[in-house]
């Protein structure tokens, strides 16, 4: 019964924190930028707009690998917080970012296919460093499912710090901000084209937002998932991480593909793999 109270809590209220938090990153950019920005209501707004404006498409297909897209981000997310095995959340999470690249490729536009080339890039630098934090969670609290590592009376993060310094390096891929924002950018003055997500419009477009809105949520939980059953550093350390990825995506410049995989890769083995051999001798 409580999973499906927790499956229904996300389905209802993670748009409603993604929104809010996308709205917040638009206003503290702003600041950042001596700008007033818009209302921190204003992603609504915009999702709203798009849901009433005309669905023009290049095929009828590529809406149909978005509708999967936003489908299986719903999914991942209700399987993180319904407390099910991360393993079977970061699989599910990389098929919902399949589906969106096939969506691309499926549009046949040059701006649209290097997205999706793009976001073949990032997924390959970043998936080896979100195993590599499912096994340091399991090392530490002796199971993969999420509902066994939150309940865990030690923080994670007290054993795995170059595990939590490697997730922190490849989350700004995740959430598409620079430096790593290869394939599209949430922000007008970081693109002019956008990527992935060119050739989309109308219901598709909003629908691609309100995924990133769950996919932001998502993100944020994992982030939490490093805090353990402390709540309370929990409640510090996820506000305090994304100020810090709004403070890189002001005050750094999209990386080449070449030097993301690189830095991400080189953050992966050095930070990640280093912190899992040292705590493997350890314990």
């Amino acid at each position: 019964m409580m999973t499906v109270v927790a499956i229904l809590i996300f389905i209802v209220f993670a748009p409603l924190v993604g929104g809010l938090v996308a709205g917040l990153d638009r206003k503290i950019s702003a600041r950042m930028q001596s700008r007033v920005g818009p209302p921190v209501l204003q992603p609504f707004y915009d999702v709203l707009k798009l849901w009433h404006k005309e669905n023009v498409v290049v095929r009828r297909s590529q809406n149909f690998y978005i509708q999967f897209f936003f489908l299986f981000m719903v999914f991942t997310g209700a399987l993180f917080f319904a407390g099910y095995d991360l393993l079977l959340v970061i699989f599910s999470f990389t098929l919902a970012s399949i589906f969106l690249v096939l969506a691309a490729y499926k549009a046949s536009s040059p701006y649209s296919a290097i997205g999706a080339a793009r976001e073949l890039i990032q997924l390959t630098a970043s998936e080896p460093m979100i195993l590599l934090a499912a096994v340091g969670f399991y090392m530490v609290t002796g199971s993969f499912y999420v509902s066994d590592i939150f309940r865990h009376p030690v923080p994670p993060l007290l054993y795995l710090p170059g595990v939590f310094a490697g997730f922190l390096c490849v989350l700004p891929v995740k959430l598409r901000k620079s430096p790593f924002d290869l394939s599209t950018s949430h922000h007008a003055h970081q693109e002019v084209v956008k990527g992935i997500t060119t050739e989309f419009s109308g219901r598709a477009l909003a629908l691609i937002e309100v995924a990133h809105w769950y996919e932001t949520a998502m993100l944020l939980g994992f982030v939490a998932l490093f805090a353990g059953r402390l709540w309370w550093v929990a409640a510090i350390l996820v506000p305090v991480v994304y100020f810090l990825e709004v403070l890189a995506d002001n005050t750094t410049a999209r990386m080449k593909w070449q030097l993301t995989m690189e830095s991400v890769w080189a953050a992966t083995v050095v930070l990640g793999l280093g912190n899992a051999i040292v705590l493997r001798l350890i314990l």
